[in-house]
């Protein structure tokens, strides 16, 4: 599927969805409304991405085993009952990319979700489950965007005692979504949380860090962020580029002097951030480090830095 093919009412979704081991027409994969309530409370997730190859032969799925392991991981925290392994999730991932005859850079979306209409408040421990998985193209960000705004929230991060942050799901969302449009009605772009010790934790939907001297601080994932794939993949370019890095918790106030700020998560993958509270960060827009993570991010995933192919999924297309 190619960019140009977009305004295409075929192109308004994919042919295939995979559903429970099989590929399902995307009409016909469907469920009750009322089985979207409290089956959704426990729901967990992934967010995948396979880029298209600079030689433009190949999609490049990015840390596909990786995704599949952390998307069993959440499954066990929170008690679902996940009925395939990490390798055959995997291989359906390339499966449905095979079927929809993607041809450019897709966003695949693993879920769990107990099956069926749950009229408990709460889905029992060990509900049986169902497991899908939902495609669609996406645009890339190029490296180094010209950056955001953000703003710390008043809404603090949620916490190991209270929800599990580590866990990629559905409901913890919610957190971040009203930090969002707090930030938003306050004339910024994105919120960056705090923790329950009024530590720096994570934006919306990604990790954050900050350079100062030269060094990178990141917070620690004892300070309520997601383990998150993108912010391992950037500790490890930094150490490729010689960049020390420091992992711990981080004051709010370290923000308001940082020389660079910058956001990582699968779908921003590295973006900058120029203002924090109003402040400019540094020269107020993105910073030399920052420019030079992004562009190692981008030749990783595209696959021209071959450092980290065992990152890299290839399927022909």
């Amino acid at each position: 599927m190619t960019l140009d093919s977009l305004a295409s009412p075929r192109a308004r979704h994919p042919r295939w969805i995979w559903r429970n081991g099989e590929l399902v027409p995307w009409e016909q994969a469907t469920v009750h409304v009322n089985a979207v309530g409290h089956a959704s409370v426990a729901a967990v997730f992934e967010g995948v991405k396979a880029y298209l190859a600079d030689d433009g032969r190949r999609l490049l799925v990015f840390r596909l085993d990786d995704h599949m392991r952390r998307l069993a991981d959440s499954a066990r925290i929170c008690r679902l009952e996940l009925r395939h392994t990490p390798g055959e999730l995997g291989r359906a991932v390339l499966g449905l990319l095979r079927a929809n005859e993607y041809h450019d850079d897709t966003y695949l979306r693993p879920w769990v979700f107990p099956s069926g209409i749950i009229r408990e408040q709460m889905a029992p421990a060990g509900s049986v489950c169902e497991a899908v998985i939902d495609s669609w193209p996406f645009h890339a960000r190029p490296p180094a965007a010209e950056g955001c705004s953000a703003a710390v929230s008043s809404w603090l991060r949620i916490g190991d005692a209270s929800m599990p942050p580590r866990v990629k799901a559905f409901s913890n969302y919610h957190n971040g979504r009203l930090a969002a449009i707090e930030a938003r009605t306050n004339g910024h772009d994105w919120p960056i949380l705090l923790n329950e010790r009024h530590k720096v934790s994570e934006g919306p939907g990604s990790c954050v860090a900050l350079v100062r001297d030269g060094t990178v601080i990141t917070p620690s994932l004892t300070s309520g962020v997601l383990d998150s794939l993108t912010r391992a993949t950037a500790l490890d370019l930094l150490a490729d580029l010689g960049v020390p890095v420091e992992v711990r918790e981080v004051d709010r106030t370290e923000l308001y002097l940082a020389d660079e700020l910058f956001f990582m998560g699968t779908a921003w993958e590295i973006l900058p951030i120029t203002t924090i509270d109003g402040l400019s960060v540094g020269e107020g827009e993105p910073g030399d480090l920052t420019r030079r993570l992004a562009g190692a991010y981008r030749a990783t995933v595209r696959g021209v830095d071959t450092r980290h192919s065992e990152w890299l999924t290839e399927l022909p297309v």
